[in-house]
């Protein structure tokens, strides 16, 4: 919005022309999103408690959560409200990036909210699966689709890139929508399923982030993707300005989540930023480093297949408790420790992602 309204304005008075560098209006994104959750977040916590809505702990869950019984959720509210309204400020709104990305937040911030909202005026199970898949399978397509339909379908676009591998990029041609999709939804659930301690997943989603502002700025730069040899997709250094805000939304909301949480983002918040952080990855084809990227969401969906399958085909856990995070702590590893350890891997793998950009 101020990037329409103030950078035509360049031609009168000359300090307007900074509106025109990606790099200061994805500064100055981020430090609105900070200061935006920052300033509302007691305000959203105090109104969360007025209204009820409060954590509910299974009684199956490790015994120590039963004092997290009653924290206010769906904080997921305050990470859009401070992600949405500076993308909205800083970036160019007609560019089609932006305008997917905040699609993607839109409809899986509402699957979330559905079910966060259903788990607290229902028995406490929310959504049934099968309901839940079927909308986020419709959303994960819908947005696929723009992504396939702004990019204009050629054979680069539906290629897949593959790290570490120069000219290894296998097109999948129309089936790249329903494989897009996957990376969205399987992005979505692997970050709601790592949101089950104070700061856990925020702290991921940051890194990952801060990765995908750097790609898409190199991607979005003819002269850097050239020399780097990584696709070059025309106008997606605007995402970078999306990713900004994601980062200091995240940062922001930690302020409120990290331990001893003042209040959880709930499915509204972890199914946004999760089907959000899959639709960057697609826009920035870099949808299989993304595995990578997000390392410790894959592990802790990894966490859960393997001790369901194990103990349906064994009678058998391999772990104390399913998702990862719990089998440290069940392990004896205090909740601060599980989540600092796990925010140090996030960084390390980060870097390893990084290194992508070069090793080919």
């Amino acid at each position: 919005m101020l990037y329409h309204l103030l950078y035509p304005l360049s031609g009168e008075f000359a300090a307007l022309n900074v509106f025109r560098y990606i790099t200061f209006r994805s500064i100055y994104a981020l430090l609105t999103a900070l200061a935006i959750a920052l300033i509302f977040g007691p305000a959203v916590i105090r109104w969360l408690k007025a209204k009820n809505i409060g954590e509910k702990i299974r009684s199956d869950g490790p015994k120590t959560h039963q004092a997290k019984k009653g924290t206010p959720t769906m904080g997921g509210v305050l990470i859009i409200l401070s992600l949405v309204v500076p993308t909205l400020l800083w970036a160019d709104i007609l560019n089609p990036y932006v305008l997917i990305a905040i699609l993607a937040v839109a409809l899986f911030a509402l699957i979330g909210f559905r079910d966060d909202y259903m788990k607290l005026t229902g028995t406490g199970s929310g959504m049934k699966g099968w309901t839940k898949i079927y909308l986020q399978a419709g959303a994960g397509l819908l947005v696929a689709a723009a992504v396939y339909l702004a990019q204009g379908g050629s054979a680069e676009i539906t290629s897949v890139h593959l790290p570490f591998f120069k000219n290894l990029h296998p097109d999948l041609g129309i089936f790249y929508i329903p494989f897009a999709a996957l990376v969205i939804v399987a992005s979505a659930n692997a970050v709601n399923l790592t949101d089950g301690l104070d700061g856990l997943a925020i702290g991921p989603i940051f890194i990952a982030f801060m990765v995908y502002t750097i790609f898409c700025y190199v991607e979005g730069h003819a002269v850097f993707s050239r020399y780097l040899n990584i696709p070059h997709v025309n106008e997606l250094s605007e995402l970078t300005i999306f990713c900004a805000a994601v980062v200091g939304a995240s940062l922001g909301f930690v302020w409120f989540n990290f331990y001893p949480a003042m209040v959880f983002m709930g499915n509204t918040g972890s199914q946004a930023l999760g089907g959000a952080l899959g639709a960057v990855a697609v826009m920035a084809k870099q949808e299989v480093v993304l595995a990578l990227v997000g390392g410790i969401f894959v592990v802790e969906t990894l966490s859960v297949i393997i001790q369901v399958a194990s103990f349906k085909s064994t009678g058998k856990r391999v772990f104390r408790m399913a998702p990862l995070h719990h089998h440290f702590e069940q392990l004896g590893w205090p909740e601060p420790q599980v989540i600092v350890r796990f925010w140090v891997a996030a960084i390390v793998l980060a870097l390893f992602s990084l290194s992508t950009l070069k090793l080919r």
